[in-house]
């Protein structure tokens, strides 16, 4: 009787290791699987963190490309600006000349050339883009105009531009230098 007790006592023993053996398997099943679930969300974290990087670099990208385009467009687009800059004096000088009253057929003839001049200087910088500001009798648009003189003309209505003291020029849509002009009060 001995043997069968101590039988029993060695199977319920061995039961008894069993079921702590299954139930520390069981717990060290759920901390592995704890684990992986942990895991998981901290890998999904962080491809949606590189999703997030990706989509702003590739914004940046976009936007870096788009600039550089459109600086690439207006580089060309006013290519000749300096140039024309430059030349403005000269086409107001040979305005300014041929403002001068010719008296003499010398002086008829030098007329002639310089306004052949003028007028082949001004065709070749109106290739380019380059036009005159209209001002005397149009409304004063400060974007065109400088105002530098107020006049008083009861004819005509206020903010009309009466006398261009200096003409403006644009480069296509660019203002190189406004109009200097005299407005009606």
């Amino acid at each position: 009787m001995s043997e069968t007790k101590n039988n029993e006592e060695l199977q319920h023993e061995e039961t008894t290791e069993e079921v702590v053996e299954t139930a520390e398997t069981t717990e060290t099943e759920e901390i592995a699987v704890d684990e992986k679930d942990q895991k998981i969300a901290e890998l999904e974290a962080k491809l949606a963190e590189e999703d997030a990087r990706y989509l702003r670099l590739r914004a940046d990208y976009d936007n870096l490309a788009r600039r550089t385009r459109l600086d690439r467009e207006a580089a060309e687009k006013y290519r000749a600006q300096s140039l024309l800059t430059e030349l403005l004096p000269v086409l107001d000088n040979l305005d300014r000349a041929l403002q001068i009253e010719v008296t003499t057929e010398e002086a008829a003839s030098l007329y002639k050339g310089v306004q052949m001049v003028y007028d082949q200087l001004l065709a070749a910088t109106e290739k380019e883009g380059l036009s005159i500001i209209p001002a005397e009798g149009e409304s004063f648009d400060p974007n065109f105009h400088q105002a530098v003189m107020q006049e008083q003309d009861s004819e005509k209505e206020t903010g009309i531009i009466l006398r261009e003291l200096q003409k403006g020029y644009q480069l296509k849509d660019r203002v190189l230098r406004p109009s200097m002009v005299s407005v009606n009060e």
